[in-house]
């Protein structure tokens, strides 16, 4: 997408929300006058935001975020000082296939969701601040702002269109409050003419190896047919577990999830690789989700045949899921999965998380 020219089109529609040290707080922010507010800096090609947890009389971990309109996402989230982001989020359809979708020849039907899980299309961005939509603020747009402008609230939607044909449309809102506090609304439109969906959720992929997580929701490895033994509570998985199947398959599904909250102590700053433990929380806003944490992106593990053919454990790969598909296994890897647990890839998908 070219910024300019999309600036140049909408640039004259809406009027400017904000002003020069603009300080926000109206009727919709009574009983949050206390919290700093929102520092924005308006990049040519990025949008930066700034702020800190807390209030003046109580400072609380400072947050850095960058999103970026050229790679179509958010490219930095920089909480207390630590770095959680190696890529660009990305919508992801795709997981690595299981012993069963190999015997169903489920990769055959609908194998065009692993080319849209790698290549997807970032086709229109809007921004919004208190709620109120602004000219899209890329270069030269971006040089009625002066550096100085503050708000209480920012929204920037991305929307995608896959590389499928048909193609499908995604659309995730991020909304950043006082707090720092990200809320993220995902969804996928549904479009009857293209197969049934492996997976749909959120990739998040971050600069070092978690030491652990910790999260609320089922015990051990869960999918939707294959969760009825899962005890609900709070648990802790130590590093990035990978099940060593003969042949690298998805694993470490994590279904019915309230919360995860991974920790890192490792940097990629040349300065300081050891840091002092930071963690980042995904909560669940409406509902539960599922989740995935893994050394490996789905494409990683489907290029290898063997686990010694897995690359070196890098990065941290954490998946947020709206939804899954079962993994069957009803007549020895086989038969396809049950109808209900199926993920009918013409119906809309809709789910929301908060990332803290």
């Amino acid at each position: 997408m070219d910024c300019i020219d999309k600036a140049t089109k909408s640039g004259s529609e809406i009027p400017n929300a904000l002003s020069s040290e603009q300080s926000v707080h109206g009727p919709e922010h009574a009983g949050d006058v206390k919290k700093e507010p929102l520092h924005l800096v308006f990049g040519d090609v990025t949008l930066g935001v700034h702020g800190r947890r807390g209030d003046g009389k109580y400072p609380g971990k400072e947050f850095e975020y960058i999103f970026s309109y050229v790679t179509g996402g958010p490219e930095s989230l920089v909480m207390n000082g630590m770095e959680w982001l190696y890529r660009t989020p990305r919508p992801t359809f795709w997981r690595a296939l299981t012993d069963n979708d190999r015997g169903s020849r489920f990769h055959l039907k609908s194998g065009m969701w692993l080319s849209a899980d790698m290549f997807v299309n970032c086709v229109d961005i809007e921004v919004a601040v208190d709620g109120v939509k602004i000219p899209f603020p890329c270069a030269p747009e971006n040089n009625r702002y002066t550096g100085s402008e503050r708000a209480g609230s920012l929204a920037i939607t991305y929307t995608y269109e896959t590389i499928t044909r048909p193609a499908a449309k995604v659309t995730v809102s991020y909304l950043v409050n006082r707090d720092g506090e990200i809320e993220v609304k995902v969804h996928y439109h549904g479009n009857q003419e293209l197969p049934q969906l492996p997976v749909f959720g959120m990739r998040f992929i971050m600069p070092t190896c978690a030491d652990r997580f910790v999260y609320e929701g089922l015990s051990g490895e869960t999918y939707p047919d294959r969760k009825a033994g899962g005890e609900p509570g709070i648990y802790e998985v130590e590093g990035l577990p990978v099940a060593p199947y003969l042949v690298p398959q998805d694993c470490g599904m994590h279904m019915d999830t309230k919360w995860v909250k991974i920790y890192r102590s490792s940097t990629l700053d040349n300065r300081t690789r050891k840091a002092d433990p930071g963690a980042i929380k995904f909560s669940a806003k409406d509902g539960e989700f599922a989740f995935s944490c893994l050394p490996y992106t789905a494409s990683e593990l489907e290029n290898a045949t063997h686990m010694e053919e897995l690359p070196p454990k890098r990065r941290t790969v954490m998946c947020v899921y709206g939804a899954v598909r079962g993994v069957g296994g009803i007549n020895s890897w086989g038969a396809d999965v049950e109808p209900k647990y199926h993920i009918d890839a013409g119906k809309d998908i809709v789910y929301s998380f908060r990332i803290s």
